[in-house]
């Protein structure tokens, strides 16, 4: 049985992608876990002190440090596509800290993410390093000392060729470790953020029902207005056509006796009205579930709409694994919508889209090099689209500043 090459190489390509984003993680973690040291050394120098007098003035600086840094690493894994519901704001004074829970599962996470984290990072940043460096050993290693060290870890020299060619075997060794193992140590160093981070069970959920329910309330109206549209649709192309088809089938039924080439005209006017309405009903089909997704997929369908669009543009996809239709529907409709507005408004000598999927939810940028100014009240359909991504609980950020550029990003769940 053979393997298609095709596959090969996508598991490949999607292998070098995870390593890539994995390696990202972790030498981002090593960021937050080296201030996490710091804060750790504070908060232990502020126990340490605090029968003296001297911690409990260093106990408010060391907790707004914690949350500060926590609220960083949160913000850092959403980047990720790690999102974390944050817990409601924690207290910045020493009594009220102590018997809070956020406060005492930031603590836990300080503790986790500056030891382990710190560690996982620093192999995150290393394993590419000595990677690069024993694999690349045989190029240059004629011009090192005769005594320096032929391996990244202090092992061997090399006097001949072949004991130069040995360290490439490391190389390899450490690049399939980076491979095979780096996706598991970055969910092994955000582990910790994900359960001591995020809301615990004790925290009060009103918000997350207004949140609820004011996105089920932008689905429904979402669902109304595009129900209009299609009514509209229809009523204004395809029914007036039908109509005309109609008529002129009737006259052309009564002239067929008397005057049979002017039956005829009739006949083939009535025929291209038949066409054209039928042409518009498959524009309303394409509108509400456009087929092309389920032909050719999200990056398909998003390859077509830059191919079509007025002005260039360049579509990047890393989307493993089919999300629910819903999802792709909405990213789909967001970047034709988005691409509409840029070839009609912006100005833009060029655009780009770039979509993702980690952690379970899609992430779609946007962007072009236009004029910026764009206003959601302006009637240039960001209102549809925000309220598209709110029913489905997502998020939708703009950024268009006078003179550009725009960048338009949404966020959604995979799982719809």
């Amino acid at each position: 049985m053979t393997v298609p090459v095709t596959s090969v190489r996508e598991t490949a390509v999607r292998t070098l992608r995870a390593a890539g984003a994995a390696t990202g993680q972790l030498v981002g973690g090593l960021g937050t876990a080296f201030l996490g040291l710091g804060v750790l050394l504070l908060a232990a120098v502020a126990a340490v002190t605090a029968p003296a007098g001297a911690g409990l003035l260093l106990a408010p600086p060391v907790l707004r440090a914690l949350h500060a840094l926590a609220r960083r690493e949160r913000e850092r894994l959403a980047r990720r596509g790690i999102g974390i519901v944050p817990p409601d704001p924690p207290p910045h004074r020493l009594r009220t800290a102590l018997a809070d829970p956020t406060t005492r599962r930031e603590l836990g996470w300080l503790v986790r993410h500056s030891t382990l984290g710190f560690l996982l990072g620093l192999l995150g940043a290393l394993l590419p390093l000595c990677a690069v460096r024993d694999t690349s050993f045989p190029l240059w290693w004629w011009l090192v000392p005769e005594e320096a060290t032929t391996t990244s870890i202090g092992i061997g020299t090399a006097h001949t060729w072949p004991d130069a060619l040995a360290a490439v075997l490391l190389g390899v060794g450490w690049t399939a470790i980076l491979l095979g193992l780096g996706p598991g140590m970055a969910r092994l160093q955000a582990a910790p953020a994900r359960r001591l981070l995020a809301a615990g069970p004790d925290t009060d959920l009103s918000l997350r029902v207004a949140e609820l329910t004011a996105t089920r309330a932008a689905a429904l109206d979402a669902h109304a207005t595009e129900l209009r549209r299609i009514e509209r649709s229809l009523h204004d192309g395809a029914q007036n056509r039908l109509v005309s088809v109609t008529v002129l089938l009737g006259a052309a039924r009564r002239m067929a006796g008397r005057d049979p080439a002017g039956a005829d005209e009739l006949l083939e006017r009535a025929q291209s009205a038949a066409e054209q309405a039928l042409a518009e009903l498959r524009a309303v089909a394409r509108g509400i579930l456009p087929p092309v997704l389920a032909d050719r997929g999200l990056a398909g369908a998003l390859s077509g709409l830059a191919a079509d669009c007025g002005v260039p543009c360049a579509v990047e996809t890393d989307v493993p694994e089919r999300c629910a239709a819903s999802v792709e529907a909405t990213a789909y409709f967001v970047a034709a919508e988005a691409l509409t507005n840029i070839a009609r408004h912006s100005g833009a000598a060029r655009a780009s889209v770039t979509v993702r999927a980690r952690g379970g939810r899609l992430r779609l940028l946007v962007e072009d090099d236009g004029r910026g100014g764009a206003d959601e009240d302006g009637g240039s359909g960001l209102t549809g689209i925000r309220r598209r991504v709110a029913a489905l609980d997502g998020t939708l950020r703009l950024t268009s500043p006078p003179g550009g550029p725009t960048v338009l990003e949404v966020d959604l769940p995979c799982g719809g």
